[in-house]
């Protein structure tokens, strides 16, 4: 536990922040000590990144006073708070990938010799970064083709490299597995053991009762509530982040039909990444895969999906041999994806939400082969509002909330009335209220007889999706459990099997 009587090193006093007429954050009190874990939670909108901007150099606070070490602190750049001692991980990775590992890590601040850059030691040190967090990888590989999990880790190796007084880390684990995540915990203990105040965001209700010493909550832009251990209950959480009561988390799960809707038997990558893979999906079930990173689930999906290649084995549906080689065969058959990232795979950015619906969509929008403008909004405002999108049908993507974001990619395809949906990482970096949504989403298609399959590196989500979990490791099935066995130690036993 954290010294409660330690000198703070960071003092945030009512801190307001506008947007030209729009104020997000509204007098917001903030202390973080030497070697202590702070969580600062909240749904999407909450003015959580808002405030680590602001505490990170990239924004300037409206009014309002910070302290670091005692002293005045206002930095006008994110230099300016690294140069003082604050580093920040971003949700939204920020990687050059031309660059190699290495030049990511140190990008702007390498180590020089004799007026050159010192490949050696910025090598030596990049991998040093790199066995504290398990990433066994050259330190002169390009960034670029990666995995999300791999990214995350080299931002997070970034950081560390940094010798930072105190870190700021936004969805950390996001895109991490549970071995991944165990690693990133034993350096943060090490951290704190060295003094270092870290500011952890999440969406992992779970991993802060096992990484906070403290919990902060804010809505709409105001801190809420505070809690002065980490040992509290989810529910007391979740109503303070949304301000209401929650119920349930997840929804009751309903039995599925009898008659098998999809099936896939010996199926092999051409990549290497998963190979006799065979289970079949009932009509109206809700079919969980878990794993840890790595363990192929990604590339399942999408090689049932028609995005990755296949080597051997066969996809069916409702019987009928359809095995898809290409997207456009899987989508003809009616099986679509949500794909692991949004915003590189699921929405273009720069692009306003009603064209994004369209792009799935253009039989449904078009007339004689011409799009017709009219069209596209009214079936735009049609799904916004059937998918609860908080958004203008003119909005650009980017302007959207994660969650929001999600929504428009769910929306997007179910629009077309999909047969078969695969949901990668569908709550990943999300607010607990728009899970929640997602959720009804999710049980409301298997309650019209769609056949869903739902991975997750989040163990008690896929827990609590599922019907029945297939569990993959090191690209092999080692097992398919009943929701009614499947638990926590089940699961990750399979896992690591």
């Amino acid at each position: 536990m954290t010294n409660t009587d330690t000198f703070p090193i960071l003092t945030l006093k009512n801190i307001y922040k506008s947007f030209g007429p729009i104020e997000v954050l509204h007098g917001v009190d903030l202390e973080v000590r030497p070697g202590e874990v702070v969580a600062l939670l909240g749904e999407n909108g909450a003015g959580k990144s808002t405030l680590s901007n602001i505490i990170s150099g990239t924004i300037l606070p409206t009014s309002g006073e910070m302290t670091w070490q005692g002293a005045p602190y206002a930095p006008a750049t994110p230099r300016e708070a690294m140069d003082a001692g604050v580093g920040m991980i971003h949700q939204e990775l920020l990687l050059l990938p031309h660059l190699s590992i290495a030049e990511n890590i140190f990008v702007g601040r390498y180590p020089m010799r004799h007026g050159r850059v010192d490949r050696r030691e910025m090598e030596r040190r990049a991998t040093h970064g790199l066995q504290r967090l398990g990433l066994n990888v050259s330190p002169r590989r390009l960034v670029q083709g990666l995995s999300t999990a791999n990214q995350q880790l080299i931002e997070i190796a970034k950081a560390l490299t940094l010798n930072a007084r105190l870190l700021i880390l936004d969805e950390p684990t996001a895109a991490l597995g549970g071995e991944e995540t165990k690693l990133l915990f034993e350096q943060i203990e090490r951290l704190k053991a060295d003094g270092v105040g870290i500011i952890y965001i999440s969406h992992r209700l779970e991993e802060i009762k096992q990484i906070a010493d403290r919990i902060v909550v804010m809505r709409d832009g105001e801190k809420v509530q505070q809690f002065d251990t980490a040992d509290v209950p989810v529910r007391s959480i979740v109503e303070a982040m949304v301000g209401r009561n929650m119920d349930q988390m997840f929804p009751a799960l309903a039995k599925p039909a009898a008659e098998t809707m999809l099936e896939v038997r010996d199926l092999s990558s051409a990549l290497g990444h998963f190979s006799n893979v065979n289970f079949s999906v009932r009509r109206g079930e809700i079919f969980g895969i878990a794993g840890l990173v790595g363990a192929g689930r990604t590339e399942l999906v999408r090689a049932i999906a028609g995005a990755d290649p296949i080597a051997e084995g066969s996809v069916l549906l409702d019987g009928e041999e359809i095995t898809p080689r290409t997207p456009r065969a899987a989508i003809d058959n009616g099986i679509v994806l949500v794909p692991e990232d949004r915003k590189l795979q699921g929405v273009v950015l720069s692009h306003s939400i009603e064209d994004n619906i369209a792009y799935s969509n253009f039989e449904a929008v078009s007339k004689a082969g011409w799009i017709n403008k009219h069209r596209v909004r009214r079936f735009a405002n049609e799904n916004i509002a059937k998918f609860g999108v908080k958004g203008r049908s003119n909005q650009n993507a980017s302007e959207m909330s994660g969650g929001n974001q999600q929504k428009v990619v769910i929306a997007k395809w179910l629009a077309r009335n999909p047969r078969v949906v695969l949901l990668d990482e569908p709550t990943r970096g999300i607010d607990v209220g728009a899970r929640s949504s997602i959720y009804e989403i999710i049980h409301g298609l298997a309650a019209e007889g769609v056949a869903v399959i739902v991975v997750s590196s989040d163990l008690e989500e896929v827990l609590g999706v599922s019907n029945r979990i297939l569990v993959m490791a090191a690209g092999r099935q080692t097992g398919i459990l009943d929701h009614t066995e499947a638990n926590d130690v089940s699961v990750m036993e399979l896992a690591t099997a």
